[in-house]
C-alpha cells in the first residue's frame, strides 16, 4: 500500500480553493500548522519552528481513517468528495492492496470512538480533527454532527475546534 502520509497529503492538496491553496508546501504541513495555531493561538515560528510534515505512519493512517469517516458521515460520497478522493488516489499512486484497503474503509468506516481511543496527546488530536475537517465541506447536518462528536471524543478544546473551522472555512 502507498504510504498513508502520501494519501493524506494528496487528499489535502486535492481540495480546491481556500486554504488548500497554501498546501503547496504539503498537506501534512498545512494540517500541522492549523492544529498548532488552534492550540497555541499563534502561527508557528517561521524560523527553526516545528516540521509539521514529520508525521509517523500510524498517525497518518489514523488521519486517513478520520478523513474517510468524515467523508461518509452523511451516508454518501458527493461528487466533489469523490473527485477529491479519486484525484488523491491517483496522485498517491495507490497500489491494488492500498486501493482494497481504502475500499474497505469506505464500506465500513472507523467509528469515532475507535479513532479517539488511539490518540494520546492534544497535538495529535488537533491534527486528526483538522485532517477530518479538511476532508469535507460540512454541508449536511450529519457531517457537522460528525465533526462535533469527533472533536468531543478527541478532547479538542472548543476554542481550538472553532479556530480550525475558521482557518479551514475561510
Amino acid at each position: 500500500m502507498a504510504d498513508s502520509r502520501q494519501i493524506v497529503d494528496a487528499l489535502v492538496r486535492a481540495r480546491r480553493g481556500g486554504i488548500a491553496a497554501s498546501a503547496a508546501l504539503g498537506g501534512l504541513s498545512l494540517i500541522g500548522g492549523i492544529a498548532y495555531r488552534a492550540l497555541r493561538g499563534a502561527a508557528p515560528p517561521a524560523k527553526d519552528g516545528p516540521d509539521f510534515s514529520k508525521v509517523d505512519e500510524d498517525e497518518a493512517r489514523l488521519m486517513l481513517r478520520a478523513m474517510v469517516a468524515a467523508t461518509i458521515a452523511d451516508g454518501m460520497i458527493d461528487t466533489a468528495e469523490r473527485k477529491r478522493l479519486d484525484a488523491a488516489v491517483a496522485e498517491a499512486g495507490l497500489d491494488p492492496d492500498g486501493r482494497a484497503w481504502l475500499d474497505r474503509e469506505l464500506e465500513s468506516p472507523a467509528e469515532i470512538d475507535e479513532i479517539a481511543e488511539r490518540v494520546n496527546e492534544p497535538e495529535a488530536a488537533a491534527r486528526i480533527y483538522a485532517a477530518a475537517r479538511l476532508a469535507i465541506d460540512p454541508d449536511t447536518i450529519q457531517e457537522r454532527q460528525f465533526l462535533k462528536m469527533l472533536a468531543e471524543a478527541l478532547d479538542v478544546p472548543g476554542a481550538a475546534a472553532a479556530s480550525i473551522e475558521r482557518d479551514i472555512g475561510a
